[in-house]
């Protein structure tokens, strides 16, 4: 067996780890983990039910964080002993471990780098995503339905869990809009490149002349809000409105009046729940996408004064982000980082990491 040489891949991805390193500061991120450790001993912290979340999940977050650095930290050191092994006796098997020992490596030091981009002030947190079919009619409807799947999917391959809060279907195919609710750490940081307009051209199987048709969903991202935030939403500002929960077609799946929606007046925004069994679950859901929205609306409005103020020129993101091209050719473009596949079947099931890679990449840095 000839030997097997990775030490050039290696050292580059010890270089990308030494940055990673760097930027998270370990003797910091230890003593603060220390500090929350004894903060977390308190015997009365739960008194205060907010200070106390505060602390667990800073807590939680932060040892992921330690956590990680360390696997990769020993899982390298690990990888050069196996080489070591498979050279000196010529072990196929140990060659091949390691083999794929380093591509496993190399993918987990790429996410780590990603998360090490992650540090504005809602990038830890769980997310709302909320999908809008736009212009194209059943086309639109049906790629509503297309992204709320590829995005469930994509929670599911990452472990994630995720919760449809509400969703109004379309008279034809697919749907009208909806919400759901995907909770794992840094899920807003990531999955808030996403937002924006999404535009798919195909053959449309809903025209009998077979043409080829263009149409447009919205994808919203907001940060859940934490018990630590505060929304004040005073009662006056608020209209609430029940109704029978429903599913395809208007058909009844609830007998009782338990779906909420409810309308924030000073900004016209609507929300709605119907996937609880109860009217007090479903409020209590509704409530809190609101005020997610909310505060995402109070951020925006941070963003852009401040942008104002420092004489910001930087263009938007602009309204079509990415393009779905199901013919004549097959392609997934990203028109903000340039970032393609050739493969969209791959992309509607949930292949959206590099996607995503690139994106966070691109707010950071204006590149990919």
């Amino acid at each position: 067996m000839s030997e097997l040489d990775l030490s050039a891949e290696i050292r580059q991805i010890r270089s990308i780890f030494a940055t990673i390193a760097e930027v998270t500061d370990v003797p910091k991120l230890d003593a603060e983990i220390a500090e929350l450790e004894v903060a977390a001993q308190v015997p009365n912290l739960w008194d205060d039910p907010e200070a106390a979340q505060k602390v667990t999940s800073s807590l939680s977050r932060k040892q992921s964080t330690r956590n990680r650095i360390i696997e990769i930290a020993n899982r390298l050191d690990d990888l050069e002993v196996l080489i070591s092994l498979a050279n000196s006796e010529s072990d196929k098997s140990a060659a091949t471990e390691a083999t794929n020992e380093l591509e496993s490596l190399r993918k987990l030091v790429a996410e780590q780098e990603i998360l090490t981009l992650l540090n504005g002030e809602y990038d830890s947190r769980a997310a709302i995503i909320t999908i809008r079919s736009g212009a194209g009619g059943d086309d639109a409807t049906d790629f509503a339905e297309m992204l709320m799947r590829m995005y469930l999917r994509f929670a599911e391959k990452q472990g994630w869990q995720a919760q449809v809060l509400d969703i109004s279907f379309a008279e034809g195919a697919g749907i009208k809009s909806a919400t759901f609710e995907v909770d794992a750490p840094y899920a807003y940081g990531q999955l808030s490149v996403e937002a924006g307009t999404h535009r798919l051209v195909r053959m449309s199987p809903f025209n009998a002349a077979g043409k080829r048709q263009t149409s447009f969903a919205a994808v919203e991202v907001v940060p859940l809000i934490e018990q630590t935030d505060v929304v004040d939403i005073p009662e006056s500002d608020i209209r609430i409105d029940v109704f029978r929960s429903s599913g395809p077609g208007g058909q009844s799946v609830n007998t009782t009046d338990s779906a909420v929606r409810i309308t924030h007046l000073p900004t016209g925004t609507v929300v709605s729940c119907q996937n609880e069994k109860s009217q007090l679950q479903n409020k209590a859901a509704a409530m809190r996408v609101l005020q997610s929205r909310l505060l995402e609306i109070r951020r925006t409005e941070e963003e852009a004064t401040k942008k104002q103020l420092a004489g910001d020129a930087t263009a938007s993101w602009g309204d079509q982000m990415r393009s779905y091209v199901l013919a004549p050719y097959q392609m997934v473009k990203d028109l903000r980082t340039n970032f393609e596949v050739n493969n969209p079947d791959a992309v509607f099931d949930g292949d959206l990491a590099g996607f995503i890679a690139a994106g966070i990449r691109w707010r950071k840095t204006g590149s990919n």
